[in-house]
């Protein structure tokens, strides 16, 4: 059964009423699968006034007391995993067992802010004078806003609640619209969990009413968005007229680096999985792949052969290693791109088309495709496809890559694979990127900051970094 749709405000799940109700679709086989009722502007309003009130006690409250709830989620998660990345295949498409992989992960990240928040220290500053006694705390921002894309549903909220929630914050998120039933999940987990209402609330709606209402209320203190770079500038710069702090993590077109030293075919088909994982709606989804010459002709042997053997079909079925695009627009997209590599002399050598992966004309399948030949300014080489189609070109020399590597205004994830010691090195500092990732993938673990530079964003999620855009500094002298 899919999950029941709800708002979450002040500790009450809430639906019916005059709400508008939008349909949430299955994208494998184009089904109804629930009712999403949107917030209204008194929803909205109950939510600013529940999470204005929870921050005057739960700023006070203790580490402990946060850590104990977190570690309670991240157990509660792990216990119902199979039935919410159940339903995030079916309102999200992926395969059954990158859902479930997608809770049992990010249960980490509840643990892990669960034991960081009690490490949220000050500072004693040494006076310049005896009778002086100067300290540095650190204090929660206030209320914050989020909002959450539909890739990774549960991985991108949680990542925020429990950054905002161990910081002695509290939170209004917007979820997707399009995949929402991890967010309520979610909610469901930190309600069972013992949150006190008004700590953590949920609202849904149309993307730019919601977003901006919440930005411009001065109850809202910062800000953090996961999205497309447009969108990301946009929320930006409504927050900056209001000099509200932000945090977003926004899109990429991650180049990845083949050196004639590295291990070729075993790169290839590590690449080739990892770039079809989520059907290739990843943010730090292998976007560009610059081979060098000698290598080029048997890493593209190898990666085609990959690409081509890979299960297409609904995530819910045994075997399927990717399942559909998330809505009809993305499939619109992948289309557009291939006609534009097509019109730039580009040659598919793998999928390239729209599929019908059931047996029918149902669902919102695309071809795993790989395209060769494409001059350094086309679509596919500049624009990120977020979807299952790669672009393979080749390279001479390490200064020639990396001029070519950094020349998008993007800077999110990036990837290298060589032998050489002093190749990975040069690479790992010439590359304009927030994220290096050499000879293997080690991004997004609760330990390690992630985020990215340039166009693709400000602020990290993850790591020792994870609270800083939801504490303020406050400086205290006294004599």
């Amino acid at each position: 059964m899919y999950q029941d749709l709800a708002l979450y405000i002040d500790g009450e799940f809430i639906k019916g009423g005059d709400r508008r109700e939008q349909d949430v679709i299955n994208p494998a086989t184009e089904e109804v699968l629930g009712k999403l009722p949107h917030a209204t502007r008194a929803d909205l309003d109950r939510a600013l006034a529940a999470a204005q009130r929870a921050f005057e006690s739960w700023k006070k409250s203790s580490p402990l007391e946060r850590g104990k709830i977190l570690r309670r989620v991240g157990e509660l998660a792990r216990e119902r995993a199979k039935d919410i990345g159940r339903n995030i295949t079916l309102d999200q498409g992926k395969p059954l067992a990158e859902a479930i992989g997608e809770i049992m992960v990010c249960a980490e990240h509840a643990d892990w802010h669960a034991e960081e928040c009690r490490r949220i220290y000050g500072r004693v500053i040494p006076p310049r004078q005896p009778n002086v006694r100067q300290i540095v705390v650190r204090e929660p921002i206030g209320v914050c806003a989020a909002f959450t894309p539909w890739n990774f549903p549960f991985n991108q909220a949680i990542r925020k609640i429990v950054a905002a929630v161990g910081a002695g914050c509290t939170l209004i998120l917007k979820g997707p619209e399009d995949s929402p039933s991890a967010v309520v999940a979610l909610a469901q987990l930190f309600h069972d969990a013992g949150l006190p209402p008004g700590v953590l609330n949920i609202v849904w709606g149309v993307p730019g009413e919601v977003s901006t209402y919440l930005i411009e209320s001065p109850i809202v203190r910062k800000i953090s968005f996961t999205g497309s770079v447009p969108v990301g500038k946009q929320l930006a710069a409504l927050a900056g007229a209001h000099m509200k702090r932000v945090t977003m993590e926004l899109g990429g077109h991650s180049p990845v680096l083949v050196f004639d030293d590295a291990d070729i075919e075993p790169a290839a088909e590590m690449l080739a999985r990892f770039k079809l994982r989520n059907a290739g709606q990843v943010c730090v989804s292998p976007t560009r792949f610059y081979v060098q010459e000698k290598a080029y002709d048997k890493f593209l042997a190898r990666f085609t052969e990959v690409i081509g053997s890979i299960k297409v079909g609904n995530g819910l079925d045994d075997g399927t290693q990717m399942g559909p695009l998330a809505h009809e627009r993305r499939v619109l997209s992948m289309e557009q791109f291939l006609d534009d590599a097509s019109q730039r002399g580009g040659k598919v050598v793998a999928g390239g088309s729209r599929i019908s992966a059931l047996g029918n004309d149902k669902g919102y399948f695309f071809a795993p495709t790989v395209v060769t030949d494409l001059p350094d300014d086309s679509r596919l080489m500049t624009d990120e496809p977020f979807g299952p189609v790669a672009p393979v070109t080749r390279f001479k020399d390490t200064a020639e890559v990396l001029r070519r590597a950094n020349s998008l205004p993007f800077g999110l994830a990036s990837y290298v694979f060589t032998n050489s010691l002093k190749t990975a090195t040069e690479v790992s500092n010439g590359l304009e990127a927030g994220m290096v990732n050499i000879n293997h993938f080690g991004m997004a673990l609760a330990e390690t900051p992630f985020g990215g530079i340039k166009d693709s964003g400000i602020g990290s999620e993850g790591g020792l970094e994870t609270f800083d855009g939801y504490l303020v500094t406050k400086f205290i002298t006294q004599v």
